[in-house]
């Protein structure tokens, strides 16, 4: 059960109840502050002074009053008329990390709305009702106005919904859970709409996912410097020492875990081998470098799960106009992410080529083939992994440099960070894909070799072997790399992860990557 407060929901919390795996309830004391919050919004309500969304329409329409008996309407007709999204319905995981952290925004009790709304929520979530919420549609200000529309218009039973594994109305979903729907009454559809908490909900569950995937590529990055004959020289901790990042020394200790006692024969250092290249090289100045940018995120993303963002404020000393639904810290953060995942693909694609490249691999066949001639081997999963970074590079073209002007030009700058959201949507996955390419390429090429790495690499070769077992001859490989995906995105390296966190051998700043 996790409780919300409106001050100390987590990124963890989300994934949790996102998941499913958690119920929801409001904590005592918000309940109170919501109550008083609602209290200073009754005698506004009653006044004479003009305030927005109370007792005015919203917008351009901000200097239109409404009369007593107008404004609960007003706040249906609200809901209904912004429920204007568009396109394939948001994944059900996002629309309750959504719902959560709505409710918990709701929680901080300066919204102004009765307790029962942000219980309701709750309610739709310990129920698993999931309102069904296209995915286009928002500009991310005032914040995502579209998606939380579709949402809000579950809670007063209409629209539809998820519910039991069925696509049903949102009043016939209510009714099987036992669950009335609501009478808005002033200010709350207002309150329910303003917000970042699609943008938000994107961007923790794949925030996660991106953690995990930075553990998988530095291990699936080891394994291609072990078949390729690479030195763990580069990670020398004295030379990141010397430029401090902490995502770059945190991965250069890492690897230096994963690589330490490691018998391979090398070629560092013969011939015209003096250097690895940069890909091989460089993995702790690019991978920490993305980490770097993860961590970014997350502190931007932590402040924002327990932050007032709709509008008007309701304070003990007056109710006040601002514009805190904006969603750029959170478009800057996600267009940033889309960056980072985009550099950790493109150095993991670079290693894959060179695991093909018979001029490059140190004297494994071309393309990984058993018989080169008769067989094609691995070549076009290269070339898969080449198209997807192509795709990763355009979607890692920034959605918040682009605002357009809204609503009469009253919202004339917006932040777009929905569309910054969705493109981070796509390019994980992606990322994790190429990054399953990697790991076949280097697997099969350790099994061509013969080679026994180190024993922590032996247990990842294990657990994927497990899942993706070896091949002799060409065979159907995109079935062999949606399973190498899959493995990444269900942690298939777990276990492993748990027995190197044990491990005293490894430096506690190498630890934390794996947390």
């Amino acid at each position: 059960m996790i409780t919300l407060d409106g001050a100390s929901l987590r990124i963890e919390d989300v994934v949790e109840v996102a998941e499913g795996r958690a119920k929801v309830r409001i904590a005592a004391e918000a309940m109170e502050r919501m109550q008083r919050s609602r209290d200073r919004v009754e005698v506004a309500m009653r006044g004479t002074t003009p305030v927005y969304a109370l007792n005015t329409g919203v917008g351009l329409l901000a200097n239109i009053r409404l009369e007593d008996d107008e404004i609960e309407e007003m706040q249906v007709n609200l809901i209904r008329s912004h429920c204007c999204g568009v396109g394939a319905p948001l994944p059900m995981r996002v629309v309750r990390g959504m719902m959560l952290i709505r409710a918990n925004v709701l929680a901080k009790g300066l919204s102004g709305i009765r307790a029962v709304v942000a219980e309701r929520i709750c309610d739709l979530l310990n129920c698993r009702i999931t309102p069904v919420v296209p995915s286009r549609g928002s500009v991310g200000a005032s914040g995502d106005l579209a998606p939380l529309a579709h949402m809000a218009l579950v809670l007063i039973g209409e629209g539809r919904a998820e519910y039991r594994g069925e696509v049903m109305s949102a009043a016939k979903c209510m009714e099987r859970a036992g669950i009335e729907p609501l009478v808005l009454r002033g200010k709350e559809g207002i309150s329910l709409l303003n917000g970042t908490q699609a943008m938000l909900s994107i961007g923790c569950l794949r925030l996660m996912e991106l953690e995990n995937l930075f553990y998988a590529a530095q291990t699936t990055a080891a394994l291609s410097i072990e078949a390729l004959r690479g030195t763990a020289a580069a990670f020398d901790t004295r030379l990141h020492e010397a430029r401090p990042h902490a995502g770059q020394m945190l991965s250069a200790r890492h690897l230096l875990s994963l690589l330490e006692g490691s018998t391979i024969p090398r070629t560092h250092g013969e011939g015209s081998r003096i250097q690895d290249a940069y890909c091989l090289r460089c993995i702790p100045q690019v991978h920490g470098a993305a980490w770097d940018t993860l961590q970014f995120a997350r502190g931007v993303f932590e402040v924002e799960l327990n932050s007032a963002t709709d509008n008007p404020l309701v304070f003990e000393d007056g109710i006040v106009s601002g514009g805190n639904f904006h969603g750029a810290p959170l478009a800057l953060a996600l267009d940033y992410l889309a960056i980072a995942v985009c550099q950790l693909a493109g150095i993991s694609e670079r290693r894959t080529e060179r695991l093909m490249n018979p001029s490059l691999n140190e004297g494994l066949p071309a393309f990984l083939a058993s018989r080169p001639g008769i067989e094609s081997g691995m070549m076009m999963a290269q070339v898969t992994s080449a198209a997807l970074f192509a795709e990763m590079r355009v979607l890692a073209s920034p959605a918040s440099t682009g605002s357009l002007p809204t609503s009469g030009n009253q919202e004339d700058f917006v932040s777009m960070g929905m569309t910054s959201g969705l493109k981070l949507e796509q390019a994980v996955d992606l990322a994790r894909m190429v990054i399953a390419i990697e790991l076949l390429a280097a697997a099969r090429a350790m099994d061509l070799r013969g080679d026994t790495s180190t024993p922590v690499l032996e247990q990842a070769r294990r657990s994927f072997r497990e899942r993706v077992p070896a091949w002799e001859e060409d065979c159907v490989l995109s079935v062999w790399m949606e399973e190498a995906a899959k493995f990444l995105a269900e942690d298939g390296w777990k276990d492993l992860r748990q027995v190197m966190e044990r491990s005293p051998g490894i430096p506690a700043a190498a630890k934390v990557a794996l947390v």
